[in-house]
């Protein structure tokens, strides 16, 4: 076909997502080679990289591009086992860190690497053997022995001794911390626990797993680290005297542990929320006048909008009407809920909890999901929505289509049906996350696909090249316009 693509706004963007297409045919892709950043996406992300190819970019020679491939999830076995050979350590690190496709050989070569990076990584990840994993505990880099620390929660009785009882701290820390990277907190064996409890750099972390005395409770209540006082506050066997003085501890990530308790009072509870509602505004509206602890309070309420708290969906006909939007939204994910508590749920204030409770629902109702989508607030870290928990029929989306709100039209293109004309017309709607949501749309005209590669947002450029409907001459000619 004549091409008549318009002058992009955005080229070296739109060359980017070209290298992520995956109608994109091997003679183009080399050609886009000589463009770096897309060749650097093109190594890094595409899932069909021949060994041919790879051999390819392996013989350029350049370190960054070789690591790149590294990262590449999707190699071939033979192009792995040749990075795994590579002399720079950021490449067989990059390789170590493959979670598949990895065969036992490779393993055994990370960790017997004689670079400690690339061990470290053989150490965080969970498909290296056990065996191996078990060898690396008595590895003479502390990095390495912290990585089994953190990630290796079920390592047989020995290996968590070992690391528990290493004579760095880092690693001693790592393997009894408060937070775990590889899965629940590992129980530490019950001999040690005296230790633990002793070592600065464990006893927030064993605070947990204590059978706890008076004695215990009150000394580790008055302890200078607010980790461990945060420890104790969240232990079920704290005394109410150290719970109601915890609740106003100078840290508010403390008194924030005593909120959560199933046991504490409702006129402390309400003082701690208030507390820390009134630090979050002040850190959040006026930074400039904010407190080290307001700071803190922000934190600590950044992480109610989202934390789960269990014991609320024990009893929930005691807390469905609990003032705190976080013990609703954890009475949303109990089983069995009556229909009276579900459509309160449903209705809830908070749109976290409406979001939970519709998640929760096999067939949640398409009028109701709508009317969830119409009130959600969308947040960029968390990016779900109640639509993600139903397929809407394709009647509803093309009326989405139509819709006012942007929000709404851009469920539209979910309609793997979706008439041209809709599809066109979503393509040049104002809202720019509207015609990104479209420009891989099966249906969208070549026209409109042509003016996305334009857009002047380059989100939407680089979506639009992307497009598996982008035709091989088009392809063709974006290259030949930049000399490719």
């Amino acid at each position: 076909m004549e091409m008549r693509l318009p002058v992009l706004a955005h080229p070296g963007m739109v060359l980017e997502g070209l290298a992520r297409n995956p109608a994109l045919p091997p003679a183009l892709l080399r050609r886009l080679f000589a463009h770096p950043p897309a060749r650097d996406e093109a190594v890094m992300w595409r899932a069909d990289l021949t060994e041919e190819l790879a051999g390819e970019i392996i013989a350029l020679g350049d370190p960054m591009l070789t690591h790149a491939l590294a990262c590449n999830r999707s190699l071939p076995a033979g192009v792995k086992r040749t990075l795994a050979a590579a002399p720079d350590p950021a490449v067989r690190s990059a390789l170590a860190a493959h979670e598949e496709g990895i065969p036992r050989e490779l393993f055994e070569r990370f960790a017997g690497d004689p670079a400690p990076e690339v061990r470290e990584e053989a150490a965080r990840n969970g498909s290296t053997p056990d065996d191996l994993r078990a060898r690396l505990a008595q590895d003479p880099h502390p990095e390495v022995r912290s990585a089994l620390g953190q990630f290796w929660t079920d390592a047989p009785e020995a290996v968590r001794r070992s690391l528990l009882t290493d004579p760095d701290p880092t690693v001693r820390a790592a393997a009894c911390a408060t937070h775990f990277r590889g899965g629940p907190a590992p129980v530490p064996p019950a001999d040690l626990h005296p230790a633990l409890l002793a070592d600065p750099v464990t006893r927030a972390g064993v605070v947990r797993h204590l059978a706890l005395d008076a004695g215990t409770a009150r000394r580790l209540a008055a302890d200078e680290n607010e980790d461990v006082r945060a420890a104790v506050a969240g232990h079920p066997e704290l005394p109410a005297d150290l719970r109601d003085a915890l609740g106003r501890d100078p840290d508010a990530l403390v008194r924030a542990e005593v909120f959560y308790r199933r046991d504490t009072p409702d006129a402390l509870r309400a003082e701690i929320h208030a507390n820390l509602q009134a630090g979050y505004r002040r850190s959040r509206d006026t930074p400039q006048d904010a407190t080290e602890d307001d700071d803190f309070c922000l934190v600590a309420v950044l992480d109610m909008h989202h934390r789960h708290v269990a014991w609320p969906a024990e009893a929930p006909l005691d807390h469905a009407d609990s003032p705190y939007p976080c013990f609703r939204r954890s009475v949303a994910t109990a089983d069995a809920l009556p229909p009276g508590i579900v459509a309160r749920l449903l209705d809830d204030e908070d749109h976290r909890v409406r979001a939970t409770m519709a998640a929760r629902i096999p067939d949640l109702d398409p009028a109701v999901a709508e009317r969830l989508e119409r009130t959600h607030v969308h947040e960029r870290k968390r990016p779900g929505r109640p639509a993600d928990h139903i397929t809407f029929p394709p009647a509803m989306l093309r009326r989405f289509a139509g819709d006012p709100e942007p929000g709404m039209r851009v469920l539209a293109p979910r309609d793997p049906g979706l008439p041209a004309e809709l599809a066109a017309r979503l393509a040049a709607d104002p809202d720019p996350l509207v015609r990104i949501a479209v420009a891989g749309h099966r249906s969208l005209p070549l026209p409109a696909l042509f003016a996305l590669l334009a857009d002047q947002d380059e989100d939407i450029a680089i979506a639009a090249a992307r497009s598996p409907r982008l035709p091989v001459d088009a392809m063709e000619e974006l290259l030949t316009r930049v000399r490719l």
